[in-house]
C-alpha cells in the first residue's frame, strides 16, 4: 500500500517558516527602534517579518 500524497515529506527543510525565533524578532524591534538594551526578552511584541 502506498503512502497519500499529503503524508509524503515533502521539501520541508528549504521551506518558509512563519515563525520567527525570539533573537530574529529583537533584531526586527532594534532595526525598527522600538528594543530598549536592559529590555527583558520575555513577552515581546508580535512583529511581521520583513521580506
Amino acid at each position: 500500500m502506498s503512502k497519500h500524497n499529503s503524508l509524503k515529506a515533502s521539501n520541508t527543510a528549504g521551506g518558509k517558516r512563519s515563525v520567527m525565533k525570539r533573537f530574529e524578532r529583537i533584531k526586527v524591534l532594534r532595526e525598527r527602534g522600538q528594543w530598549k538594551e536592559g529590555q527583558s526578552p520575555i513577552g515581546l511584541p508580535k512583529t511581521k517579518s520583513e521580506g
